[in-house]
């Protein structure tokens, strides 16, 4: 014999309201992170990627060569908090895939390769001491990050911190 009761109509009710809630709260707040994440993107470059020329944190010359597969460009600064924090996600990637990174405004090659070997980081780095190459593609603010596909074009761009899950899914997009 069953000597549970059944749950009274109120509490079924109260029960699909707090689910309806929280399914509104969060559509709310990752429509709002995603509007923040378009404002922020909005000026940086799209369609042909701008030229990427520079130097290597070792003096060696730099040219983006887009026709090997999707390369991921990564902006970025020693000084930038989110930076830090999304170093390693791109060092990962790095490991298998196409990436270069620009340091911009981070201080000379040797401080550079400095704070490479502090972070036991491996990935390549075009010095950008004066911000130039970071205005030329509309890069106001770090991190941001480019997908650039064999063609020459600007599949993604995106400002602030990425996950490393999320940059493989548009690296595997953009080889398509």
């Amino acid at each position: 014999m069953n000597t549970q009761s059944p749950i009274p109509p109120e509490a079924s009710a109260a029960r699909r309201g707090r689910v309806w809630r929280w399914v509104r709260d969060l559509s709310l707040i990752a429509v709002a992170v995603l509007a923040i994440q378009w404002w922020q993107s909005r000026d940086l470059a799209g369609g042909a990627a701008p030229v990427l020329i520079g130097l290597l944190t070792d003096g060696a010359p730099y040219q983006a060569n887009y026709r090997d597969g999707p390369l991921l460009v990564h902006f970025w600064a020693t000084w930038c908090p989110v930076c830090r924090i999304e170093q390693g996600t791109i060092d990962s990637i790095a490991a298998d895939h196409e990436v270069i990174t620009v340091a911009t405004t981070s201080g000379t090659p040797d401080e550079l390769i400095a704070y490479l070997g502090e972070h036991a980081l491996g990935f390549r780095v075009v010095v950008d001491e004066s911000g130039d190459i970071a205005r030329n593609w509309g890069v106001a603010g770090v991190p941001a990050t480019f997908i650039v596909g064999r063609d020459g074009s600007i599949q993604h761009a995106g400002m602030g911190y990425s996950t490393e899950l999320g940059l493989r899914l548009r690296l595997w997009l953009a080889a398509l």
